[in-house]
């Protein structure tokens, strides 16, 4: 599969797991089914900084659009999965949305800032702050 499934979904199948153990096995699952990132994505511009894991984060602006497509990769699956509920938030938001949405209330409503541990909680924080920051940048381009 190589398209996002969508936030409701992935709030149906949050509250449908009743242990974290399979909740971790949800997240690794949809880790498998991020979509491919472009092939130069490996380098170090994209590289997020703050993160255990390798992380990187590519934000293409879609032309004549206040509307971006965000590619993602990591090396480890379980951060994938984070990537794809990230990225299933934002796919249909506008710039100036994705700055708005209160993304952190959405992992504190899954509990997922809870049940992870402190390091990747903070990478997740550098992901997100990251994103908002190159987002910020191409509104100020507008």
């Amino acid at each position: 599969m190589n398209i996002l499934i969508n936030k409701e979904k992935i709030l149906k199948h949050f509250t449908y797991f009743k242990n974290w153990e399979d909740k971790y096995l949800y997240i690794i699952e949809l880790g498998e089914q991020l979509p491919s990132a472009p092939k130069n994505i490996r380098q170090s511009k994209y590289l997020i900084i703050g993160c255990q894991s390798r992380v990187w984060i590519m934000i293409r602006k879609k032309i004549n659009s206040n509307f971006v497509k965000i590619y993602g990769d990591s090396d480890t699956l379980i951060i994938k999965g984070l990537l794809a509920i990230i990225f299933s938030i934002y796919q249909d938001l506008e710039l100036k949305d994705i700055i708005n949405y209160k993304i952190f209330k959405l992992f504190n409503t899954l509990s997922l800032t809870k049940h992870l541990t402190p390091s990747r909680s903070q990478g997740l924080v550098s992901i997100i702050r990251t994103i908002q920051t190159q987002i910020k940048f191409l509104l100020r381009k507008n």
